[in-house]
């Protein structure tokens, strides 16, 4: 699915981007503009390292933006596919660890218009059929405005299970001015979109995985059958 989804965003110019799994609070957080006493930094949400105050197992894959930003100048398109960890209990659509998906695009005239069209674009060639795409409001810290993504898929290529059904999706926005900063570009100059969303969401939509715990049990009839 990684090589799949690399292959569709590579079509609109976005290259791939990776970082470390065991990954600083400054990136995990700080440069996120996350603040200090937000409810995702606390235990039951996060794996903190033993005897490393300044390091935790990372809990998305946005890290990367701020790590990419500082390393590159605009215009920027990348993807970042990768494991992520949450400090939660499992269950059929919830796993402590799982993969991510984070896309972002940083240029001197960027807007919620090109996160639209570059989503559409994926869904189109990902899942088959025509698509729509609607935004609701939302917050996330790094992103302002926030939103929360719907897609529903429709015409006569469409999967049957998706078909003419509104999905939430991701969460994205257009990266806040602070975010922007804070990795050495000039908010007033630049700005862009991020968006994130899990793969392995994309995989039980995809191919009707019953329960998100089969991806990572190892039993080999469920991975030969990909």
């Amino acid at each position: 699915m990684i090589r799949e989804i690399n292959s569709i965003f590579g079509e609109l110019g976005f290259v791939f981007a990776e970082g470390p799994e065991m990954e600083l609070i400054k990136y995990n957080f700080d440069m996120l503009n996350v603040p200090k006493d937000h409810p995702s930094r606390d235990m039951q949400d996060t794996f903190y390292i033993e005897g490393k105050d300044d390091m935790v197992m990372r809990t998305h894959t946005s890290p990367v933006q701020v790590r990419y930003m500082e390393s590159h100048k605009p215009p920027i398109r990348v993807i970042v596919p990768g494991k992520v960890f949450r400090n939660e209990a499992t269950d059929a659509t919830h796993e402590a660890q799982f993969y991510q998906l984070e896309g972002l695009m940083i240029d001197t005239d960027v807007s919620v218009g090109h996160l639209k069209g570059v989503l559409e674009y994926f869904f189109k060639r990902f899942f088959g059929g025509e698509v729509e795409v609607r935004f609701r409001p939302s917050f996330f810290p790094f992103v302002e405005p926030g939103l929360e993504v719907d897609m529903r898929l429709t015409g006569k290529d469409a999967p049957a299970k998706l078909k003419d059904r509104w999905i939430e999706i991701m969460g994205a926005g257009m990266v806040h001015p602070n975010v922007i900063r804070d990795a050495g570009l000039d908010p007033t100059k630049y700005q862009g979109f991020a968006f994130g969303m899990g793969i392995d969401r994309l995989a039980v939509m995809k191919y009707g995985v019953p329960d998100v715990r089969l991806l990572y049990n190892g039993d080999l009839r469920v991975i030969s059958q990909f």
